[in-house]
Parts: structure tokens; C-alpha cells; sequence
């Protein structure tokens, strides 16, 4: 399956993420912020196949993290969740960038949906 970072600020939803998303298979690392998640983006030069980040962040915002990875690592597919609609606003302009936002609160089945469609796309590009 895919290799995937979360970066997500909020310990609970950080690790309901990974769970799930491990529970499918997948090889999930998690990052607690953004400058952290660069770090590891950075480290691993790039390969993972999914960055699934918070937009609102400690450290380094998820559109902030968003510009950098999608600068040094052009092929890494980048999802970004938001509970507020002024950060999806702020994400609208990153379309060439981000291939979607995901509204929190959401279920694990709209995540999983979100991940799987992402990745699908990954496949075909």
C-alpha cells in the first residue's frame, strides 16, 4: 500500500488518523506540526506518496507546509483538513498544489475515501 505522513497537531485526531489508515494497510508516519513534518518530508527526500496535513498548525501552517513539500517534491499528492472555513479558503488558491481539503469534523469513511481517491489519482498521473 501507500506511504503517508500526517501532520496534525491534535494528538487524538493525529492518532485516529494513523490507526485507521494503518488498519488499511498503509505505512503511516505522523509529525506533530508542520516545521516537524517538513523535517521528515525533507529526510526522506520526498518518498512518501501521500502528506496528509492540518491547514491551522503550531510551527509551520499546513498551506506553509503545503508550498514547501509541493516545491522540493512536485510528485508528493498533499491533502490538507481544516475545521474553519476561512483556512479552506485560504487552501482554494492551492489547486495546482493540493489535491483536495478535507472539512473536519469527518468520519474515518470519508477519510479513507479522500486518501483512496487521492492515491488512485497518484496512480494514473
Amino acid at each position: 500500500m501507500a506511504r503517508i505522513l500526517i501532520a496534525e497537531d491534535d494528538d487524538a485526531l493525529r492518532s485516529m488518523c494513523a490507526r485507521a489508515l494503518a488498519a488499511d494497510g498503509h505505512r503511516v508516519e505522523v509529525a506533530r506540526d508542520g516545521g516537524e513534518a517538513l523535517d521528515l518530508v525533507t529526510r526522506e527526500q520526498g518518498r512518501f506518496d501521500l502528506l496528509l496535513a492540518d491547514i491551522r498548525m503550531p510551527i509551520m501552517d499546513g498551506i506553509a507546509l503545503a508550498l514547501a513539500a509541493a516545491r522540493d517534491f512536485p510528485d508528493l499528492v498533499i491533502l490538507l483538513m481544516t475545521g474553519y472555513a476561512d483556512q479552506r479558503e485560504r487552501a482554494q488558491g492551492l489547486d495546482a498544489l493540493v489535491h483536495d481539503v478535507i472539512n473536519k469534523p469527518f468520519p474515518l469513511a470519508a477519510l479513507r475515501g479522500a486518501v483512496n481517491e487521492a492515491l488512485a489519482v497518484k496512480a494514473r498521473g
